[in-house]
Protein backbone atom coordinates (compact mmCIF):
# COMPACT_ATOMS: atom_id res chain seq x y z
CA UNK A 1 0.00 0.00 0.00
CA UNK A 2 1.65 3.20 -1.00
CA UNK A 3 -0.07 6.36 0.93
CA UNK A 4 0.54 10.13 0.05
CA UNK A 5 0.11 12.26 3.13
CA UNK A 6 -0.99 15.89 2.46
CA UNK A 7 -0.13 18.46 4.86
CA UNK A 8 -2.25 21.37 4.07
CA UNK A 9 -0.63 23.43 6.56
CA UNK A 10 3.04 25.12 4.95
CA UNK A 11 4.75 23.57 7.84
CA UNK A 12 7.09 21.02 7.23
CA UNK A 13 8.07 20.19 10.38
CA UNK A 14 4.24 19.14 10.85
CA UNK A 15 4.78 16.74 7.56
CA UNK A 16 7.31 15.03 9.18
CA UNK A 17 6.24 13.98 12.30
CA UNK A 18 3.03 12.95 10.62
CA UNK A 19 4.67 10.91 7.97
CA UNK A 20 6.97 9.42 10.65
CA UNK A 21 3.83 8.67 13.01
CA UNK A 22 2.37 7.01 9.84
CA UNK A 23 5.17 4.97 8.94
CA UNK A 24 5.21 3.60 12.87
CA UNK A 25 1.85 3.57 12.66
CA UNK A 26 1.28 0.76 9.83
CA UNK A 27 3.18 -2.01 11.49
CA UNK A 28 1.50 -1.39 14.88
CA UNK A 29 -1.87 -1.47 13.29
CA UNK A 30 -1.05 -4.71 11.51
CA UNK A 31 -0.53 -3.26 8.24
CA UNK A 32 2.25 -2.68 5.69
CA UNK A 33 3.20 -0.26 3.14
CA UNK A 34 5.25 3.11 2.00
CA UNK A 35 4.18 6.81 3.06
CA UNK A 36 5.37 10.43 1.08
CA UNK A 37 4.28 13.23 2.94
CA UNK A 38 3.93 16.51 0.92
CA UNK A 39 3.90 20.19 2.77
CA UNK A 40 1.36 22.49 1.17
CA UNK A 41 3.18 24.62 -0.95
CA UNK A 42 1.14 27.76 0.06
CA UNK A 43 -1.01 28.90 2.85
CA UNK A 44 -1.08 28.95 6.66
CA UNK A 45 1.59 27.59 8.70
CA UNK A 46 -0.92 26.00 10.87
CA UNK A 47 -4.56 26.19 10.23
CA UNK A 48 -6.13 27.72 12.77
CA UNK A 49 -9.05 30.21 11.00
CA UNK A 50 -11.40 29.88 8.53
CA UNK A 51 -9.78 32.13 6.03
CA UNK A 52 -6.92 29.47 6.28
CA UNK A 53 -9.02 26.24 5.93
CA UNK A 54 -10.67 27.81 2.85
CA UNK A 55 -6.65 28.55 1.51
CA UNK A 56 -5.58 25.19 2.62
CA UNK A 57 -8.40 23.22 0.46
CA UNK A 58 -7.11 24.83 -2.87
CA UNK A 59 -3.16 24.03 -1.51
CA UNK A 60 -4.51 20.35 -1.14
CA UNK A 61 -6.16 20.41 -4.16
CA UNK A 62 -2.89 21.63 -5.42
CA UNK A 63 -0.80 18.75 -4.29
CA UNK A 64 -2.80 16.37 -4.88
CA UNK A 65 -2.63 17.06 -8.40
CA UNK A 66 1.07 17.33 -8.31
CA UNK A 67 2.08 14.23 -6.27
CA UNK A 68 -1.38 11.74 -6.86
CA UNK A 69 -0.04 9.60 -9.33
CA UNK A 70 1.33 6.46 -8.26
CA UNK A 71 -0.28 6.09 -5.14
CA UNK A 72 -2.90 3.63 -3.70
CA UNK A 73 -4.63 5.94 -1.61
CA UNK A 74 -4.25 9.56 0.18
CA UNK A 75 -4.54 10.99 3.58
CA UNK A 76 -5.23 14.50 4.22
CA UNK A 77 -2.94 15.32 7.25
CA UNK A 78 -5.05 18.20 8.78
CA UNK A 79 -7.58 17.89 11.32
CA UNK A 80 -10.95 19.90 9.55
CA UNK A 81 -10.25 17.74 6.64
CA UNK A 82 -9.45 20.99 3.67
CA UNK A 83 -10.73 20.07 0.51
CA UNK A 84 -11.61 16.55 1.34
CA UNK A 85 -14.70 16.49 -0.52
CA UNK A 86 -13.15 18.33 -3.46
CA UNK A 87 -10.41 15.31 -3.75
CA UNK A 88 -12.91 12.81 -3.19
CA UNK A 89 -14.46 14.64 -6.34
CA UNK A 90 -11.19 14.79 -8.53
CA UNK A 91 -9.40 11.59 -7.57
CA UNK A 92 -10.00 7.67 -8.41
CA UNK A 93 -7.48 7.13 -5.60
CA UNK A 94 -9.11 6.40 -1.77
CA UNK A 95 -9.31 10.07 -0.22
CA UNK A 96 -9.71 10.09 4.20
CA UNK A 97 -9.19 12.80 5.99
CA UNK A 98 -8.09 12.83 9.56
CA UNK A 99 -11.37 14.21 11.25
CA UNK A 100 -13.94 12.08 9.25
CA UNK A 101 -11.84 8.81 9.56
CA UNK A 102 -12.06 9.87 13.22
CA UNK A 103 -16.03 10.09 13.25
CA UNK A 104 -15.97 6.38 11.80
CA UNK A 105 -13.54 5.04 14.27
CA UNK A 106 -15.00 6.57 17.44
CA UNK A 107 -18.21 5.71 16.50
CA UNK A 108 -17.51 2.13 16.05
CA UNK A 109 -16.57 2.02 20.01
CA UNK A 110 -19.00 4.45 21.45
CA UNK A 111 -22.42 6.26 20.78
CA UNK A 112 -21.18 9.69 22.05
CA UNK A 113 -17.37 10.74 21.23
CA UNK A 114 -15.15 13.52 22.23
CA UNK A 115 -12.68 15.23 19.42
CA UNK A 116 -10.16 17.21 22.01
CA UNK A 117 -7.57 19.45 19.56
CA UNK A 118 -5.66 22.80 20.18
CA UNK A 119 -6.66 26.30 19.23
CA UNK A 120 -10.48 27.38 20.45
CA UNK A 121 -10.91 29.08 17.00
CA UNK A 122 -11.74 24.81 15.63
CA UNK A 123 -14.06 24.30 18.06
CA UNK A 124 -17.03 26.04 15.77
CA UNK A 125 -15.42 24.45 12.59
CA UNK A 126 -15.40 21.01 13.70
CA UNK A 127 -18.75 21.26 15.41
CA UNK A 128 -19.94 22.24 12.09
CA UNK A 129 -17.78 19.86 9.98
CA UNK A 130 -19.58 16.91 12.01
CA UNK A 131 -22.84 18.82 11.95
CA UNK A 132 -22.61 18.45 8.54
CA UNK A 133 -22.28 14.93 8.73
CA UNK A 134 -25.22 14.27 11.06
CA UNK A 135 -23.99 14.21 13.90
CA UNK A 136 -24.99 16.66 16.77
CA UNK A 137 -23.19 18.22 19.41
CA UNK A 138 -24.38 16.03 21.72
CA UNK A 139 -23.22 13.07 19.73
CA UNK A 140 -19.80 14.69 19.27
CA UNK A 141 -18.40 17.10 21.96
CA UNK A 142 -15.73 19.25 20.53
CA UNK A 143 -13.10 20.71 22.89
CA UNK A 144 -9.95 22.75 22.84
CA UNK A 145 -7.58 23.66 25.20
CA UNK A 146 -5.76 26.75 24.35
CA UNK A 147 -2.63 26.36 22.99
CA UNK A 148 -3.07 25.72 18.83
CA UNK A 149 -1.77 22.87 17.10
CA UNK A 150 1.35 24.53 16.04
CA UNK A 151 2.05 25.51 19.73
CA UNK A 152 1.57 21.90 20.89
CA UNK A 153 3.71 20.19 18.02
CA UNK A 154 6.87 22.82 18.82
CA UNK A 155 6.32 22.13 22.81
CA UNK A 156 4.37 19.10 23.35
CA UNK A 157 5.64 18.20 27.10
CA UNK A 158 4.00 22.01 27.86
CA UNK A 159 0.29 20.71 26.36
CA UNK A 160 0.03 17.12 27.99
CA UNK A 161 -1.88 18.19 31.48
CA UNK A 162 -4.25 20.57 29.77
CA UNK A 163 -5.04 17.91 26.85
CA UNK A 164 -5.13 14.95 29.89
CA UNK A 165 -7.43 17.43 31.99
CA UNK A 166 -9.82 17.87 28.51
CA UNK A 167 -9.60 14.59 28.10
CA UNK A 168 -11.23 13.62 31.47
CA UNK A 169 -13.57 16.08 31.63
CA UNK A 170 -14.92 14.60 28.27
CA UNK A 171 -15.38 11.34 29.63
CA UNK A 172 -17.37 12.95 32.26
CA UNK A 173 -19.52 14.64 30.07
CA UNK A 174 -20.57 10.96 28.97
CA UNK A 175 -17.89 10.37 26.00
CA UNK A 176 -17.46 6.69 25.34
CA UNK A 177 -14.84 7.70 22.75
CA UNK A 178 -12.14 10.55 22.83
CA UNK A 179 -9.84 11.57 20.04
CA UNK A 180 -6.63 13.48 19.84
CA UNK A 181 -7.53 15.40 16.89
CA UNK A 182 -4.54 17.23 14.88
CA UNK A 183 -1.35 16.48 13.09
CA UNK A 184 0.75 18.98 15.18
CA UNK A 185 -0.81 16.48 18.51
CA UNK A 186 0.03 12.84 16.72
CA UNK A 187 1.85 10.83 18.80
CA UNK A 188 0.98 12.42 21.83
CA UNK A 189 -2.12 9.89 22.47
CA UNK A 190 -0.71 7.39 24.55
CA UNK A 191 1.11 10.11 26.80
CA UNK A 192 -2.43 11.66 27.07
CA UNK A 193 -3.59 8.67 28.00
CA UNK A 194 -1.14 7.72 30.59
CA UNK A 195 -1.83 11.05 32.00
CA UNK A 196 -5.86 11.15 32.35
CA UNK A 197 -6.40 7.43 32.93
CA UNK A 198 -8.80 7.56 29.54
CA UNK A 199 -8.49 5.91 26.50
CA UNK A 200 -7.43 7.84 23.60
CA UNK A 201 -7.84 7.36 20.09
CA UNK A 202 -5.00 9.32 17.81
CA UNK A 203 -6.77 10.68 14.57
CA UNK A 204 -3.69 9.87 12.87
CA UNK A 205 -4.37 6.60 13.51
CA UNK A 206 -7.50 6.58 12.72
CA UNK A 207 -6.91 7.92 8.88
CA UNK A 208 -4.67 5.12 8.42
CA UNK A 209 -7.30 2.09 9.39
CA UNK A 210 -9.72 4.15 7.16
CA UNK A 211 -7.90 4.67 3.93
CA UNK A 212 -6.33 0.73 4.64
CA UNK A 213 -10.16 -0.35 4.30
CA UNK A 214 -10.50 1.60 1.36
CA UNK A 215 -7.72 0.84 -0.12
CA UNK A 216 -8.60 -3.03 0.06
CA UNK A 217 -12.06 -1.90 -1.17
CA UNK A 218 -12.14 -3.56 -4.77
CA UNK A 219 -12.69 -1.00 -7.36
CA UNK A 220 -16.04 -0.38 -8.81
CA UNK A 221 -17.14 -2.20 -11.84
CA UNK A 222 -18.02 0.44 -15.10
CA UNK A 223 -21.51 0.35 -16.17
CA UNK A 224 -21.50 -1.37 -19.53
CA UNK A 225 -21.86 1.16 -22.78
CA UNK A 226 -21.50 0.96 -26.01
CA UNK A 227 -20.82 3.47 -28.74
CA UNK A 228 -19.07 5.56 -26.65
CA UNK A 229 -15.65 7.23 -28.06
CA UNK A 230 -12.45 5.78 -26.85
CA UNK A 231 -11.77 8.37 -24.28
CA UNK A 232 -14.96 8.89 -22.90
CA UNK A 233 -15.34 4.97 -22.60
CA UNK A 234 -11.98 5.26 -20.72
CA UNK A 235 -12.50 8.34 -18.23
CA UNK A 236 -16.02 6.20 -17.72
CA UNK A 237 -13.69 3.25 -17.11
CA UNK A 238 -11.98 5.18 -14.04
Amino acid sequence: MKLLLINGNTNAAITDRAVAHTRAALPRLGLSGTVVGVTARFGAHYIATRAASAIAQHAVLDALAEHGAGHDGVIIACFGDPGLEAARELSTLPVVGMADASLTIGFRQASRIAFITGGAAWVPMLEEFCLLRGYSREQVLVRAVAPDGGMIAADPDGAIALLAQAARDAAAEGAGAVVLGGAGLAGLAPRVAAASGIAVLDSLDCAVLAVAEAVAQPSPTPTPSSGLSPALAALLAG
